[in-house]
Parts: C-alpha cells; sequence; structure tokens
C-alpha cells in the first residue's frame, strides 16, 4: 500500500490531503461512528490475529465509519514495540477499506512517536491520535510544546486525546491553543466533564473536530450553538449492537446529522443499554481507582460474540461474581442468549 500523504512540495491528486489543508479534509471526512478496538490476545497473552480478523469483520458489518487501534481501550501502554508495530501493519490488511483508520501512537519519546507516525502513514493510516507524554508532564504549556513539536516534524494529522488517562486534562482553552497547531486537526475531549467538554467544542470547535464520547452531548448542541460531527471513538458500537441490530451507530448517524428529532427517539432504545453500561462502568471504575475498564469492555465483547482475552497487568481483572451479573443484565437486555 503506498503512502496517501505528502508535504506541500510533492502534493499531487492522488492523496487525500496535504498538511495544509488537514483541517478541512477531516472537516469533511470525519463524521459518524469511529470504534475504538480493543487488542484481543490468546490464552498465552500473544496476540490474537485471527481474533482480530474477526473482529473488524464484526465491527465493519454495523455500519462503523472508522476504526482506532492501539488506544488506550487497545492497550497500548501494555504491548511490546514489536507488538505496537504488528498491530499497525495488520489492521490495514484486515479492514481492507471498510473503513477509516487511525493509530494511537502516543509515547514518552518524540523520536519514537514520529517513527510510529511515519510508519503510519506509510501503510495508508487516515491519521494518528497522540496523548500527552504521560511521565513529565506537568503542566499545560509542556503538552503544548511537546504536540507542536510532534506536529511540525510529520505531515499527517494528529487528533489530540484529552484523557485523566494521562495524568493530566487540559483545560478548554489549552485544548483551543492546540487546535491552532496546523495539522491538529481533531480533539477527543473524554475527561467526562460536561463543562469543560462544551467549553471546548465553543473554543476549540472552529479550528479542529472536537468529539466527546458520551452520546448526552449532542443533547447540548442546540442550546449552546456546537455541532459535533463524529463520535470519536468509543466502545459503544459492538458492545450495543448486534449484527442484525443497528440502533447504536444508527442512532450516532442521526445525531451527527443534526436529525435529533429522530435520533432522541431512537435513544430511546438505546438508553437501557447505556444505563446498564454505565454502572458497570462506574463500578469497575470505582473499585480500580480510576482505572480505565478494559477488562469490562473486552469481557462485555466476548459475551457479544467477539475476541478479548485477558486484559494485561496491572489491570485488575473481573471477579466471578461481576462477570455473572454483567452476563445475566446482557441476557435480560436481550442483546445475548443465556
Amino acid at each position: 500500500m503506498k503512502p496517501r500523504y505528502v508535504g506541500l512540495e510533492d502534493r499531487n491528486d492522488s492523496m487525500d490531503y496535504s498538511k495544509k489543508d488537514a483541517k478541512q479534509w477531516a472537516r469533511e471526512k470525519l463524521v459518524g461512528q469511529w470504534t475504538t478496538m480493543v487488542t484481543p490476545f490468546t490464552k498465552d497473552d500473544e496476540l490474537d490475529e485471527a481474533g482480530l480478523k474477526r473482529n473488524i469483520d464484526h465491527v465493519a458489518s454495523l455500519g462503523t465509519k472508522g476504526m482506532g487501534f492501539s488506544w488506550n481501550m487497545g492497550e497500548f501502554w501494555s504491548l511490546t514495540h514489536e507488538e505496537r508495530i504488528r498491530l499497525m501493519e495488520l489492521a490495514p490488511e484486515l479492514v481492507k477499506g471498510r473503513a477509516m483508520l487511525a493509530f494511537q501512537t502516543t509515547d514518552t519519546s518524540t523520536k519514537e512517536i514520529i517513527s510510529m507516525a511515519n510508519k503510519a502513514e506509510g501503510l495508508g493510516y487516515d491519521f494518528i491520535i497522540l496523548g500527552p507524554p504521560y511521565i513529565m508532564t506537568k503542566n499545560e504549556d509542556q503538552v503544548i510544546s511537546f504536540i507542536r513539536k510532534i506536529a511540525d516534524s510529520i505531515n499527517m494529522g494528529i487528533a489530540f486525546y484529552n484523557s485523566p488517562q494521562f495524568g493530566i486534562v487540559m483545560s478548554a482553552k489549552g485544548l483551543a491553543k492546540l487546535a491552532e497547531i496546523q495539522n491538529l486537526i481533531a480533539i477527543k475531549e473524554a475527561s467526562f466533564n460536561t463543562q469543560l467538554s462544551i467549553d471546548t467544542h465553543l473554543l476549540a470547535g472552529g479550528n479542529a473536530v472536537v468529539s466527546v464520547p458520551d452520546e448526552e452531548i449532542f443533547f447540548f448542541e442546540q442550546y449552546y450553538n456546537f455541532h459535533q460531527q463524529v463520535m470519536f471513538a468509543n466502545t459503544s458500537d459492538w458492545r450495543f449492537d448486534t449484527k442484525d441490530k443497528h440502533d447504536y451507530v444508527k442512532f450516532i448517524d442521526l445525531a451527527t446529522n443534526r436529525e435529533f428529532d429522530k435520533a432522541r427517539e431512537l435513544y430511546k432504545k438505546v438508553y437501557p443499554i447505556k444505563k446498564v453500561s454505565r454502572k458497570w462502568w462506574s463500578q469497575v471504575v470505582g473499585r480500580t481507582g480510576g482505572a480505565l475498564p478494559v477488562q469490562l469492555a473486552k469481557y462485555w465483547g466476548e459475551l457479544m460474540g467477539m475476541a478479548g482475552g485477558d486484559a494485561r497487568p496491572p489491570v485488575m481483572p473481573l471477579t466471578d461474581e461481576e462477570k455473572s451479573a454483567i452476563k445475566k443484565d446482557l441476557v435480560e437486555l436481550g442483546i445475548i442468549k443465556q
């Protein structure tokens, strides 16, 4: 697969975007539901390539517009360098053009990030996602300087990931400064602070596509005069929808197209599953001190027929009691059988 992006000096019509028009490209192309893919492992704790293929095939059938690999839910922090690169190489081969692609290249080394970004560009990814360097970053100026250095060194578009999982949560003003960077095309605002999310849409949304991974954000749009054009990215498509029922993806398609009356009506079908998801998300996060509940998403996915495997340490496994109760809830919802 040939590289899809070039610098300003060699732009040609066969490429999707150049650095200078990356923001406009994102405004036109980043729409609808994007998924976050887990990284499945075998019983021997190796990368489950067959399981990854099965997961991709299933998610592609749901109508999902894009897929993110090596994201936080994809356990990038537990993968060896070789595993991460293998995952990067596999995904485009398995997706086969059925969805757009992004790869998280977050690291504490600028050289490693730049190297991975350039490799992702050559493999045909649409952009990278990047969080703060999670060891030495203690204030917003450090984050902005770090991201700007990466952006200056690569051609690809960057989506910034704002999440407490990285040890620092950027303010809306800080995110607005990041959005001024030429090839900073999108912001995933995942603080789960509603006011911060709304403020980010208002302050940064003019310069970058802003997405909040919480469905209720759509119902604030008409009151605050912003628009979220992409759900970027969460696990709700493959946790909520089945091969025969795509209510969640349809809801996102309606909401991102500003068809709010239809979206609200369909959300009535989505909400019971969301309520159960929120219950378990809160419970698992609460007992693990705020850690992202990868183990919950993987087990839920397995119940839906996907490959998962155990989440790697230091993630604490679900208890047998939790697994039994989660399965009972999904059976009662009617999305899996006993």
